[in-house]
């Protein structure tokens, strides 16, 4: 779900760019109030490379492709840190790999980005529960997952729909922006399911890397 370089205009990249330094300034200052604010690194490094790995596997559903995008599971597992480390993933798939591109980088952290913390804070209401179930887990889980990538994809679409170039056909980009909403929703209800099953799966086995003491 990477807009390429090229297609939006420049006002609208800088102002991506200004947004999203804007939003990982504000995470990295949370974090830094913490008590120990390295904590968590290690785990928002192994999802970050995870986030990395994961989005560059096209899944065919012709006539069109799709690809993991991870927002809820990294929202549900890393809270805050979530947006600053999809920044770091989509930064090196620009740099290696041309995905997405480095003018477009603002843009394409707020289409992934804001999704996952959203994600962070529909499981933060999970966690305030005080004994939450396997079932409770779960569906907060599959909530997080599905909705952070449904509301990618939505990002995605509005941002094309108002900012692509004038010049091309409306029928066309009707057709095909339909194609792309309709081409993500499997991926969408695969993305809660396995975010559910992850969540359900740590919290029996390892709940610490959920947030639970």
């Amino acid at each position: 779900m990477h807009i390429p370089d090229g297609i939006l205009p420049l006002p609208v990249t800088l102002g991506g760019y200004t947004v999203a330094i804007g939003i990982a300034w504000y995470c990295i200052r949370k974090i830094n109030q913490r008590a120990d604010p390295r904590e968590d690194v290690p785990k928002a490094a192994l999802l970050t490379a995870v986030f990395f790995a994961a989005s560059l596997i096209h899944i065919p559903l012709p006539p069109a492709s799709v690809h993991f995008v991870l927002a809820g599971l990294l929202g549900a597992l890393l809270g805050i840190f979530a947006f600053p480390a999809i920044l770091v993933g989509l930064f090196f798939q620009a740099v290696l790999f041309g995905h997405g591109g480095l003018t477009i980088l603002g843009i394409n952290s707020l289409i992934v980005g804001l999704p996952a913390l959203m994600a962070a804070g529909i499981f933060q209401q999970h966690k305030r529960t005080a004994c939450p179930s396997g079932r409770r887990t779960a569906v907060f889980g599959f909530v997080a997952g599905a909705g952070a990538t449904a509301i990618s994809v939505v990002l995605f679409a509005l941002i094309l729909v108002f900012f692509m170039p004038a010049h091309l056909d409306a029928a066309v980009k009707r057709s095909a922006l339909m194609l792309l909403l309709l081409s993500h929703i499997p991926l969408v209800l695969v993305e809660g399911a396995a975010t559910a099953f992850i969540v359900v799966y740590l919290r029996r086995v390892k709940p610490r890397l959920l947030g639970y003491k």
